[in-house]
């Protein structure tokens, strides 16, 4: 036991606690001495409970600011760095491999191969090369397929652990009163709403060995709903990966996005149809060089304002989704593109009124257009965004989220809501992909303890 080699873990509360539950919490020959967090605000300086960290670690373990880092590397003396956490792009990830190797530790990734959890019923991943690619209307397309063919699906998704952890350790949301009910924040709500409005039922949480135990229990097949880049947890019968039409390249100069691009059955090329056809096209040679073997589709991002001539001659607040804009590095959303499309006057820039936390989002992040991100991983950012839009002097506030934002704060001006959904673009396209895949499958439309067949099981 002296002679463990001692592990630093670097996240962001999410794929690092899933990659200790996985391959280190029971692991006599390596000590885990704590975890760093960056990305998301106001994660570190607290503790992985005891609870979760299990038997060799009874009082728990700490969690450090990245800032820290090389601090950290030498007062635990650690031997090796474990990087977990995902939408980073090459550069950076070389970056923090060369902080933890000057500082005179080993840098490491895990594989998936190495972190994926086995389920009893078919999986159906659902990634992305990009926070922002459009995943999530993807996911709700390839549910509603599930559906459609008399299947129950139910949809695991990517961890948002960002309050109590114990508490947040296994999650079942069946409505939107369960949302209320747990405090899920805001950037959870985006996640969830939308599968639940449309009957489904999401599990996530922080320990996904128990979250799979009771996804198993309540449908037929299982939708992983990754979250940024990131690697799924569960291992894919089919893996479905989400390309950016408007930014190619970034699926070969992302992680682990690449390696979602690489291990791929299904390429969905989004936002073909606003994107060039050069773009379109270096994407697919991307595909057929690091992928041949998987299929490529494209299909577009559907934009929908109710009432669009309101907009028409209007000063327009534009309020999109937030992770998007800051760690997925877009400047601006479907929000930005609908005003532009139905006429607005002007948008209106909220940078000179943003308020609190809002101010320091925008000097970290300086490559957001005259869009306001909503942030609400806490109370304190929901108040300043509630704040920020009370003082922009605009006649409109066009609200590019998937949440309601009006169910969360008070908006003092006329909204409306910037929906998008995914459209085809081929006949066969993504419906024929994954309805091929579907009747591959054993019959599963009696008891959800049915055997499947998995010819195609990736990986």
């Amino acid at each position: 036991m002296a002679d463990r080699e001692r592990v630093l873990i670097m996240g962001a509360a999410g794929r690092d606690f899933h990659n200790f539950n996985v391959c280190f919490r029971d692991d006599e020959r390596r000590e885990v001495v704590g975890f760093t967090a960056a990305q998301i605000p106001k994660i570190a300086c607290r503790t992985y409970p005891p609870e979760l960290s299990g038997s060799l670690y009874p009082a728990g373990l700490p969690i450090w600011p990245e800032e820290r880092l090389e601090e950290v590397i030498k007062e635990e003396t650690v031997d090796r760095c474990i990087l977990a956490y995902s939408d980073l792009s090459s550069q950076e990830v070389m970056d923090l491999a060369s902080r933890v190797l000057a500082a005179g530790a080993d840098f490491a990734l895990l594989s998936a191969d190495h972190t994926m959890l086995e389920s009893r019923l078919p999986v159906i991943a659902v990634c992305a090369v990009r926070t922002g690619a459009g995943k999530s209307p993807v996911a709700r397309s390839v549910s509603r397929l599930v559906s459609s063919s008399g299947l129950r699906p139910v949809v695991v998704r990517h961890p948002m652990p960002y309050g109590d952890l114990l508490r947040e350790r296994a999650q079942r949301f069946a409505s939107l009163e369960d949302l209320n009910g747990a405090g899920v924040t805001m950037e959870g709500r985006e996640e969830y709403e939308a599968h639940l409005r449309e009957g489904t039922v999401v599990l996530a949480g922080v320990d996904y060995g128990e979250v799979l135990s009771m996804a198993e229990g309540e449908g037929d097949l299982i939708i992983w709903d990754g979250g940024n880049n990131d690697l799924p947890f569960l291992r894919p019968d089919l893996w479905i990966t989400v390309a950016d039409g408007l930014r190619p390249g970034h699926e070969l100069t992302y992680y682990p996005g690449q390696v979602n691009l690489r291990r791929a059955q299904i390429v969905v090329i989004n936002k073909a149809a606003t994107a060039g056809s050069r773009d379109v096209a270096s994407i697919k040679e991307n595909v057929r060089r690091t992928n041949p073997e998987a299929k490529t589709v494209l299909t577009s991002s559907l934009v929908r304002v109710d009432r669009p001539e309101i907009v028409a001659g209007k000063r327009v607040l534009v309020v999109e989704d937030g992770p998007s804009l800051t760690h997925g590095g877009m400047s601006h959303g479907a929000g930005l593109e609908a005003a532009w499309r139905y006429g607005a006057a002007e948008v209106v820039d909220p940078r000179p009124h943003a308020a609190g936390s809002l101010v320091e989002v925008f000097a970290k992040y300086p490559h957001i257009g005259p869009v306001l991100p909503a942030m609400g991983y806490y109370p304190d950012q929901m108040a300043d965004l509630e704040e920020t839009v009370s003082r922009v002097p605009a006649d409109l506030v066009l609200v590019s989220t998937p949440v309601d934002l009006a169910a969360q704060i008070n908006i003092n001006k006329p909204l409306l809501r910037v929906t998008y959904e995914m459209a085809e673009m081929e006949e066969l396209g993504l419906r024929g992909l994954v309805e091929e895949f579907l009747a591959t499958l054993t019959d599963l439309r009696g008891p959800s303890t049915a055997r499947v067949d998995r010819p195609g099981r990736r990986g």
